[in-house]
């Protein structure tokens, strides 16, 4: 492998950079401004898709009309996408949580039922989760109870002042405490013949248990790109979604699913517009949506991200 020795450039030396390689930039101090605050390599994701990245093609721009002012109106897009999506995110996140914790507890008629191994459908995927044990001078803990351990809310250390066991505070409390990534964990582990879960992806407009695990763990995916500010715009995920062909309420339908690319955002905003309908039936997400994909600045081309070419006469998205 080779030895990395590229040496740090400031501020000047990139916008210099940028203007060898094709960039039209008019005020090269007000780009200084923009690097001393979004870094150079940061709006790289962003400039990237209209450059010649081959070998030896020192990343020259390929279309003669892009600008610095281009760029930061599609870096300022893709946050406001990012926050448009973020909180919406939030509403399903915290959604979830209280379906799980609550169905689970009723049904069961107990407060604790994550720590009944026979719910999951591996032994091992129960001991991940909630292990929390002592082996030989060193303490073992799952994801669950590394995140009870972690939380500083006071009604967890009510709990832990008050109660000696169970080790863990019950569902409700729990739950309220861990992660999407963690609690996307947890749904997953469960057996998808457990009634509870049944009932959980009816609610949702879901006849398949499976289907709601994979938008689970992909929404969790998205929501942490959202969170650590990454882009959107352009991306392809790392986690493929699965598209029911049977949904209690109209969905896609199979020549529309056969068209959207399971690793596209396309695909992900067609999920959360199905899913708030059952969360949040008043929900104003799909009116900002489109609102803000007609304002998109002239060099977003709506396929970069999935979208397919009549994507406005699809099922879900008139």
């Amino acid at each position: 492998m080779m030895k990395y020795e590229k040496h740090p450039i400031d501020t000047r030396e990139q916008v210099l950079r940028l203007k060898e390689r094709g960039l039209i930039i008019k005020d090269e101090l007000l780009a200084e401004q923009f690097l001393h605050n979004i870094s150079y390599y940061r709006l790289r994701a962003y400039t990237y898709p209209f450059q010649m990245n081959e070998e030896g093609k020192e990343h020259i721009f390929v279309q003669d009309n892009i600008s610095f002012d281009d760029i930061i109106e599609l870096y300022y897009f893709d946050r406001r996408l990012r926050t448009l999506l973020f909180n919406v995110l939030e509403k399903i996140e915290v959604a979830m949580r209280t379906r799980i914790a609550l169905t689970y507890s009723v049904d069961t008629g107990d407060g604790f039922w994550f720590l009944n191994h026979r719910l999951y459908f591996l032994h091992e995927k129960f001991i991940n989760l909630t292990r929390n044990e002592i082996i030989d001078g060193s303490l073992y803990i799952g994801d669950l109870m590394k995140e009870v351990k972690r939380s500083n809310e006071e009604f967890i250390n009510h709990y832990f002042d008050k109660y000696g066991e169970p080790a863990f505070p019950p569902s409700w409390m729990t739950l309220e405490v861990v992660s999407m990534g963690t609690l996307s964990k947890l749904f997953s582990a469960l057996d998808k013949n457990n009634s509870s879960s049944r009932t959980i992806a009816r609610d949702l407009g879901l006849y398949k248990v499976e289907i709601l695990k994979n938008w689970l763990h992909a929404l969790s995916s998205l929501r942490n790109t959202c969170a650590h500010h990454s882009r959107l715009w352009n991306r392809r995920f790392t986690i493929g979604l699965q598209f029911p062909y049977r949904t209690t309420k109209p969905f896609l339908s199979k020549e529309e699913v056969a068209e959207i690319r399971d690793n596209k955002l396309f695909g992900y905003l067609s999920v959360i517009l199905y899913l708030i309908q059952f969360i949040h039936p008043n929900s104003s997400f799909k009116i900002s949506l489109l609102e803000l994909l007609n304002k998109r600045p002239k060099i977003v081309k709506l396929k970069d991200m999935g979208f397919p070419e009549d994507w406005y006469n699809y099922t879900l998205w008139k």
